[in-house]
């Protein structure tokens, strides 16, 4: 009977020590978790205001939509103010309306003649503000919106770079108003919207890559999936790679001192 209640002490003695073990080991695994997404995450959570579609074509109309992500997630934007360029300002502006948003328009003198079918324009539009018309048309977070116009005719250049502020409930201006990067730059942090205008007579933009939705970069944002991997998507693969072995290392560690107890006397 002594034996048998030795043998019982150690059964339950080994219980609390196996007790312990797995709740180290589930401290460890959810530490690790917690550092996965930590790595993860950014790559995820930030996305660009982009204006889609993201070429067009000198001398034409195109109706552009630029799309807004809530980067937030305890804030909601609550509008945003695209500004136009002054350099080749645009005739012929027209705003899709949408109940749900209240628009703005601001007109200024261009600074360079414009004409429009023929005659000459004194006025351009200089900015557009939406604001939402109340807090349940606002971006929440996780969500996106998108707000479209028409403009034309292009001018005979390059690109367009339409300058844009994100105003969220709590007061934050976060400003997409950096230029785009040169060939082989780093992307800035914050880029502008951009438009890319190819020359008459060049291959029709449907079907091309470049005319999904751009950025300064000409990145088709909110669609991970087709672009390739950057810097940061490879310093994302390090945290996840060394992540997950610090796991493994952390199961074989407890597995080891699960052993060594259970062979202790």
């Amino acid at each position: 009977m002594r034996v048998l209640s030795v043998s019982g002490a150690r059964r339950d003695q080994a219980v609390p020590r196996g007790g312990a073990v797995r709740r180290v080991v589930g401290g460890l695994v959810a530490v690790v978790v917690a550092a996965c997404l930590v790595g993860v995450m950014p790559g995820v959570a930030f996305a660009h205001v982009v204006v889609s579609p993201g070429t067009a074509t000198q001398g034409g109309y195109a109706a552009l939509t630029f799309r807004v992500p809530n980067e937030r997630d305890d804030a909601s934007t609550t509008g945003i103010e695209v500004q136009f360029p002054t350099d080749f300002p645009l005739a012929s502006v027209s705003v899709k309306p949408d109940p749900r948003y209240r628009y703005e328009i601001t007109k200024t003198k261009p600074a360079r003649p414009v004409e429009a079918h023929g005659a000459s324009v004194t006025e351009v539009v200089g900015k557009i503000t939406w604001t939402a018309a109340d807090p349940e048309s606002a971006i929440k977070p996780g969500e996106y919106d998108e707000f479209s116009v028409s403009v034309g005719p292009l001018p005979e250049t390059d690109l367009l770079v339409f300058k844009t502020l994100q105003r969220y409930g709590d007061g934050e201006v976060v400003r997409w108003i950096q230029e785009p990067a040169a060939a082989g730059a780093e992307e800035p942090e914050r880029p502008a919207p951009v438009l890319r205008l190819l020359p008459k007579g060049s291959d029709d933009t449907q079907g091309n890559p470049a005319a999904q939705p751009s950025t300064g970069t000409g990145e088709v944002a909110l669609d991970a999936s087709s672009a390739p991997a950057s810097g940061s998507d490879t310093g994302v693969a390090w945290a996840v790679g060394l992540s997950a072995a610090a796991l493994v290392i952390s199961l074989a560690c407890a597995a080891t001192l699960v052993a060594r107890r259970r062979r202790a006397p």
